[in-house]
């Protein structure tokens, strides 16, 4: 009877024991699987997040961004560099001006080769009526580039119709004398 009562003396502390260890074990694995499923919807989530926005584009529906679908900019410079004189009939200034305009359609390129006579001839009469101390203010220079602009839309629509797709007009180099 010893012996049975010591195995039974000796079993009767370690259920506590057995079961400690299963469960510890649970917790550990009830963790891990946790980890695993959220670490597997947020992998799903960032896989599937960019085929939506595709079928959305596929469908014929606008994207969220418009920028992201934009062509490449097509520049055309205006060569050689415009010369005038300007200013009061008392003091003579000279203005130097290099010009690029952009746009995103090729074909508007080609429609500015076509025009360049007249567009140069708009931009020199532009250019030759400004007033030195208005070209000496930013203000005065982003009025001019606006100006530019304008002048350029109008001889293209004047050919093609197609003014708006000329989209900047960038001075590369100003000069003031």
């Amino acid at each position: 009877m010893s012996t049975a009562a010591n195995v039974d003396a000796g079993t009767a502390g370690s259920p506590d024991a057995a079961t400690a260890a299963p469960k510890k074990r649970r917790g550990i694995w009830i963790i891990a699987v946790l980890m695993l499923l959220t670490s597997g919807g947020g992998a799903a989530y960032w896989f599937l997040l960019p085929a939506e926005t595709s079928s959305v584009a596929a469908a014929g529906e606008a994207p969220a961004d418009p920028a992201a679908h934009k062509a490449a900019p097509v520049y055309y410079k205006f060569d050689p560099a415009f010369v005038v004189n300007f200013g009061s009939p008392g003091s003579v200034r000279y203005l130097q001006i290099m010009i690029e305009a952009m746009s995103r359609d090729a074909k508007v390129m080609d429609e500015l080769k076509v025009v360049e006579p007249a567009i140069r001839n708009d931009l020199m009469l532009l250019f030759s009526s400004q007033q030195y101390e208005d070209l000496l203010t930013q203000e005065g220079k982003e009025k001019l580039r606006q100006a530019t602009l304008e002048v350029i839309r109008k001889a293209l629509a004047a050919e093609s119709g197609n003014a708006d797709a000329l989209e900047r007009v960038y001075f590369t180099s100003l000069v003031i004398q």
